[in-house]
C-alpha cells in the first residue's frame, strides 16, 4: 500500500516538473517556428478564435479577442459558454486520450485567467450574488472541471476564492471562515480522494459552524448518493448545473434535509 507521504511527494514532484515544462513551452512558443493562424484556411468567428487561442495558451492574443467581444456587447457569460468552456472541455478530452499534457493545460488555464480579467475587470463585476470558496480536494491535482465551474460562477455574479488543487480539508474551512464565504465548492476526479470531502464537513460540524456554509460537491468521481452520505448540501453534474445549484441554495437560505441534486448521474 502506497503511503500518503509518498503520494504527496510524487504530487509535489509532478507539480515542479509541470512548472518547468510550462516555462519550456512558453520559451518554445516565442521561437520563430511558423504556426498556422486560426484564420488561415477558413473564416473563423471571434468565439472560435478565442477558443483556439485559449487551447494554445496564447494569453495575450486571447485577451485581445476577449476585449473585442466585450466591445461588441458580449457578456462575460457569453465568453465563458461559447469559448472558455468549449476550449477547456476539448482540452480535457485530449488529456484523457493522452493527446494533451499538463503543461498545455496550465498554459490554457493562464489564458483563461487573462480572458476573465479582460471581460470582468476588478471592481466592475456588476451583480453580486455571494462568495464561493472552491478547490479540488486533497490528493487530486485535476482542476479542469473546477476551473470551468469557477469561471461560470464568476461570470454569473459570484466572487470566487479559488484554492487550486490538492487542497487540504482544513484549508477549505479556514479560508471559508476568514473570507466569510457563503458556499464551499469541492471538486474531485480521483475516487481515493473522495473521502477527504467528508473531512471538510466533519471539521465544520466539529467547530459548530456547519450551518454557516452551503457545501456543494462535484467532479467525475462524485455521485449524488455520495453527496447525501457525507452530508453535503448539493451536487451538480456540470458547470451550468453548478450555477443553478448555487443560485437555488442562496435563494432558499436555509438548508434542506436532503442535498439538492442538479443533473443526472452518468
Amino acid at each position: 500500500m502506497v503511503s500518503k507521504a509518498f503520494m504527496n511527494v510524487n504530487i509535489k514532484n509532478a507539480e515542479v516538473i509541470a512548472a518547468n515544462l510550462t516555462k519550456a513551452c512558453k520559451c518554445l512558443s516565442s521561437c520563430t517556428v511558423h504556426k498556422r493562424k486560426p484564420s488561415e484556411g477558413r473564416a473563423v468567428d471571434d468565439f472560435e478564435l478565442l477558443k483556439r487561442y485559449i487551447m494554445e495558451g496564447e494569453d495575450e492574443r486571447a485577451r485581445e479577442v476577449a476585449l473585442k467581444l466585450v466591445e461588441k456587447g458580449c457578456t462575460p457569460m457569453d465568453v465563458v459558454r461559447k469559448a472558455i468552456k468549449p476550449a477547456m472541455d476539448e482540452l480535457g478530452r485530449r488529456f484523457e486520450r493522452l493527446e494533451a499534457f499538463l503543461p498545455e493545460l496550465m498554459l490554457a488555464a493562464e489564458a483563461v485567467q487573462e480572458v476573465l480579467k479582460a471581460v470582468m475587470p476588478e471592481g466592475k463585476q456588476g451583480i453580486y450574488k455571494g462568495k464561493v470558496v472552491i478547490g479540488t480536494i486533497y490528493g487530486d491535482i485535476h482542476d479542469i472541471g473546477k476551473n470551468i465551474v469557477a469561471s461560470m460562477l464568476r461570470a454569473s455574479g459570484y466572487e470566487i476564492i479559488d484554492l487550486g488543487s490538492d487542497v487540504h480539508p482544513d484549508t477549505f474551512v479556514e479560508v471559508a471562515k476568514r473570507e466569510g464565504a457563503n458556499i464551499i465548492g469541492i471538486s474531485c476526479l480521483l475516487t481515493p480522494s473522495m473521502y477527504y470531502m467528508r473531512d471538510v464537513i466533519k471539521r465544520l460540524a466539529d467547530e459548530g459552524i456547519r450551518d454557516r456554509f452551503h457545501v456543494v460537491v462535484g467532479g467525475a468521481a462524485v455521485y449524488p448518493e455520495w453527496a447525501k452520505e457525507i452530508g453535503a448540501d448539493g451536487w451538480a453534474k456540470d458547470a451550468d448545473k453548478a450555477v443553478q445549484l448555487c443560485d437555488t441554495l442562496l435563494e432558499k437560505g436555509k438548508k434542506s434535509r436532503e442535498p439538492l441534486i442538479f443533473g443526472e448521474w452518468r
